[in-house]
């Protein structure tokens, strides 16, 4: 006599609880560390001008000059407007702020200006001076809020042997 196998006709109960914990662990965990990990950008919004194309003569442009020795603040074409020698603490991107939101007052529809910095110039002074010029923490209604300076900034090198025009005018006003 044959026997019959009888074949089972329900099918196995997929046990899925060890795998629901571990997401349950593991979403919280990831979220959290999401929020932490942020990448900051910061866009250079270039001064446009059609290749070719010259500056207007009665335009001003603002160059700051970042050196080791200390800050240039200058109108490309007219010269010097101020200088910020290094102090105990470092730059001095207080009085630099404060420069530019005066000169912001007098020139309220420029937004662009030439950052040159110098070949010794750490990275962090560089990130430190490009949020410099581009806006200000103001007081509005009770709450802080970035004001506007000058956010279109373009970036040169300043030459290697450059000096502060103050130390520069007083070893040249020594050897004289």
């Amino acid at each position: 006599m044959r026997r019959r196998h009888r074949r089972l006709t329900s099918s196995p109960e997929l046990d899925i609880t060890a795998f629901l914990n571990l997401m349950i662990v593991l979403v919280p965990v990831l979220l959290l560390g999401m929020v932490f990990s942020q990448v900051r950008m910061i866009e250079l919004n270039f001064p446009g001008m059609e290749s070719g194309q010259a500056p207007e003569t009665e335009e001003f442009r603002l160059v700051v000059t970042l050196i080791p020795q200390g800050i240039e603040i200058a109108d490309g074409d007219r010269g010097l407007i101020r200088v910020l020698p290094v102090g105990q603490e470092g730059q001095d991107f207080a009085n630099l702020r404060q420069v530019l939101r005066q000169i912001k007052t007098r020139v309220p529809d420029k937004t662009d200006v030439v950052l040159e910095v110098g070949p010794d110039v750490d990275y962090q002074t560089l990130v430190t001076a490009m949020d410099t010029v581009r806006s200000y923490p103001a007081v509005v209604a009770a709450s802080v809020v970035e004001g506007e300076l000058f956010p279109d900034v373009s970036l040169m090198d300043a030459p290697e042997d450059r000096q502060l025009a103050v130390n520069a005018s007083a070893e040249s006003g020594e050897g004289a």
